[in-house]
């Protein structure tokens, strides 16, 4: 699961960073302008890059804590007991 969900959310991550790195500098730029009739505009949409900008935060989050939550996975799998490895190559050099 986490290897598809790790997959699924790094694509839309970069995917959402296109819009976000437009977004921010154009709301910029509109706010320097000054312009009523874009700030008018831009009023209905001004909620854009700040959505934009939580779900880049969530899902960075996520990536940047992926690599620990793997390793937690692995640590809390049940690990062979070091007895039943001593005798499966007992086992394996009898064999031989």
């Amino acid at each position: 699961m986490t290897k598809v969900l790790a997959k699924w959310l790094r694509k839309f991550h970069r995917w959402i960073a296109v819009p976000t790195a437009l977004a921010i500098p154009i709301a910029f730029i509109i706010k320097l302008i000054g312009d009523e009739q874009l700030a008018a505009a831009w009023a209905k949409l001004e909620k854009i890059p700040s959505i934009l900008m939580l779900i880049m935060a969530l899902t960075g989050a996520y990536l940047i804590l992926l690599p620990y939550i793997v390793k937690w996975q692995r640590k809390n799998k049940a690990p062979v007991q070091p007895k039943e490895k001593a005798q499966q190559r007992q086992q394996q050099q009898e064999a031989s």
